[in-house]
């Protein structure tokens, strides 16, 4: 079942029937058959018709906004800024992809050869609820520019954010046959899979997600792009400005509620910092990050997307204090889906949450007596999504990012995306890369000929 509930109030809005398995395979027919179709359309043609999609999107931000505040409870003014980010990924690759997909000469010994830069058919997306908009958009533009058909299976919390996408994508000009909708369930995944019209799967998930997706998609030989957790650490070494680094932390730890993937889960200070970094981190997450109505622009904190959600996250906070970590602030249960900020010192290895992506507005807090420490906490993790380090020396900087073990690393600003940079992780936060020149070669033939 689909279903669309405010988070702010548990109220239910709207539910909707999973599509039946008849349904499911006249879906997967319907976009593989017309995959060569749409393959063959002129690049400029597809590259034309994502462009228009981003004016689109640009032109119905405010209605994405509210469907998203109503679906998952995302902050109003962040639901707009995350239409922007989808309007730039879509912009992007009408701008750029024809050249990224475009014949690449291969000088090699007794001859030359090209490659060329071809799709591969029918795509999979199983998409999450945590970012409705920006998540589809970082999979389809790339895939839609380079000849790629879509099936795209959304977080069953966010049905009106995928008819909305969808809406979107056939008003642009994207064939029902090159861009497909379908409302099935986790269970259907696996049957989805295993037809041969389908040739590969992008998955942003759980990591048990992942793990299920992969299996299915390596039984039946499928290319598999799987963005899962992560704990990103955040290193602050130096600064020159305290109070604006504890600001700057904060806004990235509490973006989106806490449930950002590449969010800044485990904060690493220096010993000589970590006292007054505490204390005006903790009055900072108290006094400004105060519950409130999603659609209100001046609230700085939602609710989470779900009940059960905000049910496993004050679960987590409440076994880590058992286990003997201190709770600094916040940690209560509000009514419908609400948490308050959280901020968790005095988490040692032993615990649960030393280890566990917490997916909600709470921070963890790490004394680090050098910057070898700091790195070895740092990579002492099952994730490595992100990471980022604040200081002043740019040398340091670097020297500390080249040992810490992530897919991505930023310098005095923590995680967010942008559409010309690749997104990814390693370990145990997945495999493969979206955005960037790498986002469009996932699902690509990369065929050699030989001249």
């Amino acid at each position: 079942m689909y279903t669309v509930t405010d988070p702010a109030t548990g109220q239910l809005i709207e539910e909707i029937e999973n599509a039946t398995d008849a349904e499911v395979r006249e879906a997967i027919e319907r976009v593989g058959n017309g995959y060569r179709r749409w393959r063959d359309r002129p690049v400029a043609e597809r590259a034309a018709i994502v462009a228009r999609a981003a004016d689109l999107f640009e032109e119905r931000a405010d209605e994405l906004a509210a469907v998203m505040t109503l679906e998952m409870g995302k902050r109003i003014n962040e639901g707009r800024g995350e239409v922007g980010i989808v309007v730039d990924i879509f912009r992007y690759y009408a701008e750029r992809g024809p050249d990224l997909i475009a014949d690449q000469p291969l000088a090699i010994r007794g001859g030359s050869a090209v490659i060329r830069k071809e799709p591969i058919g029918a795509l999979l997306g199983v998409m999450p609820w945590n970012f409705p908009c920006y998540q589809v958009a970082r999979f389809v533009a790339p895939n839609l520019v380079l000849g790629n058909t879509i099936l795209l299976k959304h977080a069953s919390i966010c049905p009106r954010s995928a008819l909305a996408i969808e809406k979107i994508l056939h008003e642009a000009g994207v064939p029902d046959d090159a861009y497909a909708n379908v409302f099935a369930s986790s269970r259907q995944v696996p049957m989805i899979l295993a037809d041969p019209r389908i040739q590969g799967v992008s998955l942003t998930g759980s990591e048990k997600a992942g793990i299920s997706v992969a299996a299915e998609a390596g039984r039946n030989l499928k290319r598999c792009v799987l963005e899962l957790g992560g704990s990103d650490p955040l290193l602050v070494l130096d600064t020159a400005d305290l109070d604006e680094t504890v600001r700057t932390v904060a806004t990235a730890r509490m973006r989106n509620c806490g449930q950002s993937c590449n969010a800044p889960k485990r904060i690493i200070v220096q010993s000589d910092l970590y006292e007054e970094f505490v204390d005006r981190f903790t009055k900072r997450v108290a006094d400004y990050y105060v519950p409130g109505d999603p659609s209100d622009p001046s609230v700085k904190l939602p609710p989470l997307a779900s009940v059960a959600a905000a049910d496993e996250v004050a679960g987590q906070v409440a076994r880590a204090v058992e286990q003997g970590a201190t709770l600094r602030t916040g940690g209560r249960r509000g009514e419908a889906a609400y948490l308050e900020a959280t901020v968790l010192t005095d988490v040692t290895p032993e615990m649960d949450a030393y280890r566990e992506e917490i997916f909600g507005p709470v921070a963890i807090l790490f004394r680090a007596e050098s910057d070898d420490h700091a790195i070895e906490i740092a990579n002492d993790s099952p994730f490595g999504l992100g990471a980022a380090v604040f200081g002043t020396d740019p040398a340091r900087l670097r020297r500390a990012a080249d040992r810490l073990e992530a897919g991505m690393v930023y310098f005095n600003k923590s995680g967010g995306s942008q559409a010309d940079l690749p997104f990814g992780g390693i370990k145990r936060s997945g495999m493969g890369r979206e955005l960037g020149p790498s986002g469009i070669e996932e699902f690509m033939n990369q065929k050699s000929i030989r001249l």
